[in-house]
């Protein structure tokens, strides 16, 4: 069963549902994330961290992560979320209408599983009516409730003040840090320039200083040599190792490995 997106043309709440099998992925999340599990589980790897999600848990994950995760159903039933997406235009509308900035950098996680406090419960059963029915959320209910989700958490869990009102662009962090940290995400270079606070042409430049190649170069030999030791010392699978490493194509996950390696890599042993 596909996910379920609660509106065609306004996705800012989304039902997830899926059955049967497990689910992985990557992600980039560009805005604020509030959402809670209703069946299964969620394993999460972000900003070097990994977190368990289960059902019942409601966690908020902040913006500008790239992230990788598995969706777990209940066996023999089914893996059950909702998303809630808070935007940057309804976060500023909110901090322009009640006078609402940060009072320091935040310095709290990139995931957080939230205290289930009542204000929260009574939220999720709001939301029921919409969920359990056929018809799609409509955009004024949508703009409610995402307003009304920020002054929920702004109530429960008053530091995330500081990171829902800070609208500055990600600022200059170590390039070689993040990029050895983050270099299994397969995102376009741009977006790695975004997320290390450089215009493309910095980010460049500065790549080039840092570790001597190119940023697609020293992506796909660190790729490649990853994929190596997971098929040589650890016995995975061919099928298995071409999207850990970080690459989408595996006809081209393939070509480049045997072009490094003299050797196509379902016959490395």
């Amino acid at each position: 069963m596909p996910a379920k997106a609660s509106h065609q043309s306004d996705e800012r709440i989304l039902y997830s549902c899926y059955s049967d099998i497990s689910r992985e992925g990557e992600q980039f999340v560009p805005e604020h994330v509030f959402s809670y599990g209703l069946e299964g589980s969620n394993d999460l790897f972000i900003n070097g961290k990994n977190y368990t999600f289960k059902a019942g848990d409601f966690r908020y994950i902040r913006r500008n992560q790239l992230a990788k995760f598995t969706k777990h159903p209940v066996p023999g039933g089914e893996y059950r979320a909702i998303s809630i997406r808070m935007d940057q235009t309804t976060l500023r509308s909110l901090s322009e209408e009640f006078n609402l900035h940060p009072d320091k950098p935040y310095t709290g996680e990139a995931a957080i599983i939230l205290e289930p406090k009542p204000q929260l419960k009574a939220f999720a059963e709001s939301m029921k009516p919409y969920l359990e029915g056929t018809s799609e959320i409509s955009k004024m209910i949508t703009e409610l409730k995402v307003k009304e989700i920020i002054l929920l958490l702004l109530e429960t869990s008053p530091e995330l003040k500081d990171a829902l009102f800070d609208f500055s662009e990600p600022g200059k962090i170590d390039l070689e840090a993040y990029m050895s940290e983050h270099y299994k995400f397969n995102v376009d270079i741009s977006r790695f320039a975004y997320l290390t606070g450089r215009s493309l042409a910095t980010f460049k430049r500065d790549f080039e200083k840092t570790f001597h190649t190119s940023p697609n170069r020293w992506l796909q030999q660190k790729r490649l040599d990853d994929a190596y030791y997971l098929l040589k010392e650890k016995g995975w699978k061919t099928s298995d190792v071409y999207m850990e490493v970080g690459f989408k194509d595996f006809s081209h996950f393939s070509f480049a490995f045997k072009k490094a390696y003299g050797v196509a890599p379902s016959r490395v042993a």
